[in-house]
């Protein structure tokens, strides 16, 4: 009797880029014990695709239309809870895994990575563990106790949402370009940026940016484009 094929597990891709969603597919593809059962261009998509397909795992980015893929993350654990998320982004990983790790993602993969490198990133999180690189796993042992204690300061304290536009303040867009390139109204962008400057305790708008503009250099993160 010929034996019965084991199930494979099935991952759903969320990134805005197509040619990205098809390297990821042929990689996938490729795996016995793999397969990619949707696709999506953003995050309301991905979130719509994770609640009709049930996949065992998600791989998002984190620049996407609308909502940003930690948004996501945290809509996913709303929604699908139990759904694991692995971040593959084009993001430094010093600079962002550890908050991908604080709003429920179960890994950080970037994208300059090999594909054997993303296909053990994806068995380890579906296996139950948690995916960082090994530097930067020694660099978040530092946080274990201002997490489990729930306190935050500064930039941890900011939302994902307030992340972002902190990042691209930082990166020198005006709001009125942060605004149009998360796709949200100037006036949103202002309310944020008054909660951040309050978080990061940041007298004027010149202040935040410099704040900003500093903490991308301690990361550093190279402004886009550069």
């Amino acid at each position: 009797m010929k034996k019965a094929r084991k199930p494979r597990h099935r991952i759903l891709l969320v990134d805005d880029h197509p040619m990205t969603r098809m390297g990821l597919k042929m990689l996938i593809a490729c795996e016995p014990d793999l397969e990619v059962c949707g696709e999506a261009e953003s995050a309301a998509a991905g979130l719509d695709a994770c609640i009709r397909l049930s996949p065992s795992l998600v791989l998002s980015d984190v620049s996407l239309p609308g909502r940003s893929g930690f948004e996501l993350v945290q809509d996913l654990a709303a929604r699908c809870p139990g759904t694991p998320v692995l971040i593959v982004s084009m993001h430094p990983e010093a600079a962002y895994a550890r908050r991908a790790l604080e709003i429920g993602a179960r890994g950080y993969v970037m994208k300059s990575e090999d594909g054997g490198s993303l296909l053990s990133a994806i068995r380890t999180v579906l296996s139950g563990r948690i995916h960082v690189s090994e530097s930067v796993a020694g660099r978040l042992l530092e946080f274990i106790g201002p997490r489990k204690n729930g306190h935050h300061t500064g930039v941890e304290a900011l939302t994902p949402r307030e992340f972002e536009v902190f990042k691209l303040l930082g990166e020198g867009l005006p709001t009125r370009l942060v605004a149009r390139r998360l796709n949200m109204s100037p006036k949103t962008v202002d309310t944020h940026c008054s909660r951040i400057k309050e978080k990061m305790d940041a007298p004027t708008m010149p202040a935040l940016v410099a704040s900003a503009a500093q903490w991308l250099a301690l990361q550093n993160v190279a402004p886009a484009g550069a």
